[in-house]
């Protein structure tokens, strides 16, 4: 009948390994009923408390496929069996053992991996994950905010660039005088009709037009002539 007993005494315990994302094994030694009580009220709904013997942990965590265990099971054992939030079972543990130095944090397991003390208090600093979901889906809805702000002000932002553009124009086209662009663009036909009557004109119009090429005395030969002018009549 005992050996019944203990055998679904480590069935219980194995199942509680397999079907919890974590445990916390703790050492209860000196805490009263009272103050077991009280923690199992503050782990809340989610999470078991269980004492148990070390020989039926052992077994029942190697039949879990839990390794990593055998020397955190020294003294009186309790392990928290987490079905909830890890970090929140690691968190009220904590606490409570501030209050209650009687209760000693010996290790845990988290998904299926051995916790040593410094894990599980590092485990306890976590936040949940409603929390971080929660602080995400408020980062969303901040920016989701703003975007929708910024697409508000973009027509009237556009509107304002561009009558500063205009305004600019207007700014740029004050500074020449009235009419001083009519009276550029004025000279600047004049200018091209000059060019082109000149180039149009008759070759008559232009000064020495008439002379035939050959008609043109070359100065080499009025040298000579000059020269049998004035020579005398005996060298002749």
């Amino acid at each position: 009948m005992v050996k019944a007993q203990s055998v679904a005494t480590v069935a219980e315990i194995a199942e509680e390994f397999r079907t919890s994302s974590a445990a916390v094994i703790t050492e209860y030694r000196g805490l009263t009923m009272k103050q077991l009580t009280q923690l199992r009220r503050d782990l809340g709904s989610t999470t078991s408390y269980t004492v148990a013997k070390n020989t039926f942990v052992k077994r029942a965590a190697a039949d879990a496929g839990v390794e990593g265990l055998d020397d955190l099971l020294i003294g009186p054992t309790a392990i928290a069996f987490v079905k909830g939030e890890p970090s929140e079972a690691a968190k009220a543990i904590r606490d409570f053992a501030k209050t209650n130095p009687l209760l000693v944090i010996k290790g845990g397991v988290l998904d299926g991996k051995p916790l040593q003390v410094a894990d599980v208090a590092k485990l306890a600093d976590l936040e949940s994950r409603e929390v971080l979901l929660a602080k995400f889906a408020g980062a969303m809805k901040g920016n989701l905010t703003k975007a929708a702000v910024l697409f508000a002000q973009l027509p009237s932002q556009m509107a304002r660039l561009a009558q500063a553009l205009a305004d600019k124009k207007a700014e740029a086209g004050e500074t020449l005088p009235d009419g001083a662009e009519a009276e550029d663009a004025a000279g600047e036909a004049a200018s091209v009709d000059e060019t082109v009557d000149a180039a149009d004109a008759p070759a008559a119009d232009i000064p020495g037009g008439d002379i035939p090429a050959e008609e043109v005395p070359n100065e080499e030969v009025q040298q000579a002539e000059a020269a049998s002018t004035e020579a005398p009549a005996d060298q002749a």
